[in-house]
């Protein structure tokens, strides 16, 4: 039934105004070969006992990126599985199957297998492992910019061109994702969602400015929108409710409903956030300065989206836009430039816990240069540490390191599974 109503918001993409994508390629081919448009059947079980091993228990996995390619390595041994050599700068995103990671690069996002995956199965769960690697599917973007993971469903924007790609990510196992597409007015620097209502969030711009946020129904019609949102950036949900940052607060998108949250500064921007399926509350950052080469901002802030209010937490320490995650109980994490996760409830805002990491760091000018960078799978956090090319393995429950893996690359971004 998932991917029948999948099939369904696909076909329904086509009416926005554009056409279903991807055509014939070979996955275990070159990378730059392009999906293939008809999607494959059979049910997980039947993909798991095709392409991999049952395992005892799950294998863990990361996705690291590093000047010349990715690489996957396994958590419990530390041992790099996987080395794919990629031009240009490489960024990694989850892919939203558990299983695989979209890595952009030069000619759009390649599909990266892991190699590990699970099944749950009420009170059990069935855990595999494979070859990691990339599969040879490529979704081609001029810009490939952001990729969204939600309800089942992933969205990828190209600031090229402005079109918006929606996938079953469940699909990429079979290596031939069935794709459809949309596009927004202009390019920019923009998200979009589709949702499991078969409606379709997009952030409204050019390539000079971004000024909001457009709700469409399959049609086409705008059921909601606002221009309140200028330089609007980023997207997450705080459990089903979506929030993009602007220059000057936030918006929360609650159904039709858009809600103005302003920032307590003339210019108070929030333009990268962090999520929870258990929690209403929003964690994003907090820059005061518009005319900065760099700030490093020390406050974070908390969007409630039951009552769209704002709070502000100074942490006393600065941090950088890979310092953000969620917990499995919804607290808040901050990766700081002190080397430590503070640990946030997101109601109240106090501090419950520090867990030391990392030494001091200091965020470096340049965007693209690698920092710690931290990334959340259920109870356990990955924080890289590049001047020692290291990856530690945190336990949040126990609020401490538990192991530390040596790595051959200098880690730039990370990405997870549970394995």
């Amino acid at each position: 039934m998932k991917r029948t109503r999948l099939r369904v918001l696909l076909a329904t993409l086509v009416v926005l105004g554009a056409s279903a994508c991807g055509t014939g390629g070979d996955p275990s081919g070159d990378p730059d070969t392009d999906p293939s448009a008809t999607a494959g059947g059979g049910s997980d079980e039947a993909a798991a006992a095709s392409d991999g091993t049952e395992a005892a228990s799950a294998t863990p996995r990361l996705a690291v990126t590093h000047e010349g390619g990715v690489m996957v390595v396994d958590v419990t041994s530390g041992e790099v599985v996987a080395e794919e050599p990629l031009e240009g700068f490489v960024r990694v995103s989850p892919a939203g199957d558990g299983r695989h990671a979209l890595v952009s690069t030069t000619g759009g996002w390649n599909v990266l297998d892991l190699g590990s995956w699970g099944h749950e199965h009420g009170d059990h769960a069935h855990h595999y492992t494979g070859e990691p690697r990339l599969t040879g599917a490529l979704l081609e973007a001029v810009e490939p910019g952001h990729v969204v993971a939600h309800d089942g469903i992933t969205t990828l924007f190209d600031d090229g061109t402005g079109t918006i790609t929606v996938l079953d990510p469940e699909d990429l196992a079979d290596g031939r994702p069935e794709t459809a597409s949309a596009a927004a007015d202009e390019p920019h620097h923009g998200v979009a969602v589709q949702l499991r209502n078969r409606n379709l969030l997009m952030t409204v711009g050019d390539v000079e400015s971004r000024s909001g946020v457009r709700l469409v129904s399959p049609s086409g019609s705008v059921l909601a929108e606002t221009d309140e949102c200028p330089g609007v950036h980023g997207e997450a949900f705080a459990e089903d409710v979506a929030v993009f940052g602007c220059e000057d607060g936030a918006v929360v998108v609650d159904g039709r409903d858009i809600t103005k949250v302003s920032s307590p500064d003339a210019y108070g921007r929030i333009g990268n956030q962090a999520g929870s399926d258990v929690s209403p509350v929003l964690l994003g950052d907090y820059k005061t300065d518009p005319d900065a080469e760099l700030e490093r901002p020390t406050r974070i802030s908390l969007v409630d989206t039951r009552d769209a209010s704002l709070r502000l937490v100074d942490l006393g320490t600065s941090y950088s836009f890979r310092s953000l995650g969620r917990g499995a109980d919804g607290e808040a994490l901050v990766l700081g430039t002190d080397g430590a996760i503070h640990v946030i409830d997101p109601t109240t805002g106090d501090r419950t816990d520090r867990i030391d990491v990392v030494g001091r760091w200091r965020e470096p000018l340049d965007w693209q240069q690698p920092r710690p960078a931290l990334h959340v799978v259920g109870a356990t956090a990955y924080v890289t540490e590049p001047r020692r090319d290291r990856v530690h393995v945190v336990d949040l429950d126990r609020g401490r390191v538990t192991s530390t893996l040596d790595l051959p690359h200098t880690p730039n971004e990370v990405v997870a599974n549970a394995g």
